[in-house]
């Protein structure tokens, strides 16, 4: 039986390949605060507001590309049983040849219907005012916003709660639910955290089996799975 590694992945994974972390040093996101473009308030006050918003972070993911730090993990793949649970919309994770993904936080190349949330749709275009579901009612972005619930939690957990190997890469540590994940894993689980400026929360405070890499993805990355996968 392999071993399982759950990696928790947040935005400064996706930083190295040009994609902008969630907020800005002001709090803002792309200029907007972010309750204007990511909460269902408001969506409910300027709709066509959040789906320009959306509408843009889209076309910017259709000109990134993975980078060293999501190729790298492909590899663990070789010799162990691995999930990603990803705090991040892109599909970076996805085009570097990962395999088993639960995204917290939504999908951006999906879509989703108003009406009935179990209605969702791939979706790499622009999303408009006119587009609606097979029930005529107006889609919008399959993203979790703020004081929604976050539906793909209780199966990250699950996952954590069963790795032998937990890996924290480009995360604050400060943003829960998903904060919260790594108090899950079992107390003798290896836990590895990748971050230039890592954040020790209470959870990461309470485990013993902690080794911190004070580096980005790219080359923090590439030493654990070096340090993880045997000598060929």
């Amino acid at each position: 039986m392999r071993k399982k590694i759950v990696v928790l992945t947040g935005a400064g994974i996706s930083a190295e390949s040009g994609i902008k972390t969630f907020r800005d040093a002001d709090g803002l996101w792309e200029g907007h605060d972010v309750m204007q473009v990511a909460s269902p308030e408001g969506w409910r006050k300027d709709r066509s507001l959040v789906l320009d918003f959306y509408n843009q972070r889209r076309a910017q993911l259709h000109e990134v590309h993975p980078n060293d730090g999501h190729r790298a993990l492909v590899e663990l793949e070789k010799d162990y049983d691995v999930t990603i649970v990803t705090q991040n919309i892109d599909d970076l994770h996805e085009r570097a040849g990962s395999t088993d993904i639960v995204h917290l936080h939504g999908e951006l190349f999906k879509a989703r219907s108003t009406a009935d949330p179990r209605l969702v749709y791939d979706w790499k275009k622009d999303i408009t005012t006119d587009d609606k579901c097979e029930k005529g009612a107006q889609i919008r972005p399959h993203i979790v916003w703020f004081g929604e619930e976050v539906p793909m939690l209780n199966l990250a957990a699950q996952h954590t709660s069963e790795a032998h190997i937990v890996i924290i890469i480009g995360t604050s540590m400060q943003v829960y639910p998903a904060a919260g994940l790594v108090g899950v894993a079992p107390k003798d689980a290896q836990i590895y955290y990748i971050d230039p400026k890592p954040s020790i929360n209470y959870e990461l405070s309470m485990i013993p089996n902690l080794k911190v890499i004070e580096e980005v993805a790219t080359t923090g990355v590439r030493k654990v799975v070096d340090e993880l996968l045997p000598l060929k």
